[in-house]
């Protein structure tokens, strides 16, 4: 028996039964050798962190566009914050821990620069629209290894895709996803708020924090604690409706106070801007495009090949790009 095999038993013996098996996994699109030591769940985890995609997360902006100081969250840290719970929750639930990990591992690997400012403008200048999600997946199964793809499991790529919008994930693994992303992204949105001194702690409404408690970590720990308490033995993911409650309006509050705030959003549509010139710019000189997304060009569209390159930039990247193409480079006579 090897020790995949082992790993594998394991799962039956161990994970409740509403879990997804690696040995059940319905597979990958291009079938391949079972790893002797890795599970099929485990290898999508070592594919993604791997992926070019991946490290340019640790440049891509999570809420505030270029803050000044180090501990401000990036969409790296986001998505290892989004791993932590999400693997927390599976472990509450005995599901599989590395299902849920790898597809929060892969989630926001379609992101744009700039956060969901980018995301806007794209979806407002590329036909057909543009949805990060739909992009994680496209990066998984199209951009990434030379355009091969990453050849993912079928389980870890629906719960990519189904991280946000209105399809949902077969599996409870994927679910999963969907709550610690959410968990995540308002209570590090809040803490990097506090630390701009965009918000402050009493801003918070009492009837919030009775119900979720009045630090980043009792927050966390009462939505995490709270679904794993409600989940338990039910074979589907549920909330308290007080911790429901409360988590809806928290967001409510960040839209009001955070997300829409002038001064934490000021400089969003300079980079809104940015990002519509070079759109124009690639489509009209598609030849400037980097030879892999030549052959996007000729099979799919001009369109898709610029979108997928604009999406794949980390912030400062495209503002290079766009220095290159609009502003003027200092010259002298030697």
């Amino acid at each position: 028996m090897t020790e995949r095999e082992r790993r594998e038993a394991q799962e039956m013996r161990f994970l409740s039964p509403y879990a997804c098996l690696s040995a059940d996994s319905r597979g990958r699109a291009r079938p391949v050798e079972p790893c002797p030591v890795r599970t099929c769940f485990q290898r999508d985890i070592d594919r993604i962190v791997h992926s070019k995609a991946f490290r340019r997360l640790m440049h891509k902006t999570q809420v505030f566009l270029h803050p000044e100081g180090d501990h401000y969250r990036t969409r790296m840290t986001h998505t290892i914050e989004v791993v932590r719970i999400a693997r927390t929750l599976a472990r509450g639930l005995q599901l599989n821990e590395d299902l849920t990990e790898a597809a929060a591992y892969g989630h926001d690997l379609g992101h744009t620069p700039f956060g969901h400012a980018g995301e806007r403008v794209l979806n407002e200048i590329m036909p057909g629209g543009f949805e990060h999600n739909v992009q994680s997946l496209r990066v998984v199964d199209r951009l990434e290894n030379d355009g091969d793809g990453l050849n993912l499991t079928y389980e870890v790529r629906r719960g990519i895709l189904c991280h946000t919008g209105p399809d949902r994930a077969e599996t409870l693994e994927g679910q999963i996803l969907r709550l610690a992303d959410k968990i995540a992204y308002i209570n590090a949105d809040i803490d990097d708020a506090m630390r701009g001194g965009i918000i402050y702690p009493m801003d918070i409404p009492l009837e919030i924090s009775n119900v979720l408690g009045f630090t980043y970590s009792e927050r966390i720990d009462t939505l995490t604690t709270d679904i794993i308490r409600e989940s338990a033995d039910i074979g589907a993911l549920r909330q308290s409706d007080a911790c429901r409650e409360a988590m809806d309006n928290l967001r409510e509050f960040m839209f009001e106070h955070v997300y829409r705030n002038p001064v934490a959003k000021g400089e969003e549509s300079k980079a809104q801007g940015m990002l519509m010139r070079l759109f124009e710019y690639y489509c009209h000189d598609p030849d400037m495009l980097p030879p892999e997304f030549q052959d996007i060009r000729e099979r799919e569209s001009v369109e898709r090949a610029v979108c997928d390159y604009i999406a794949g930039m980390t912030d400062n990247y495209a503002v290079e790009k766009y220095s290159a193409a609009f502003i003027p480079m200092s010259w002298g006579v030697k």
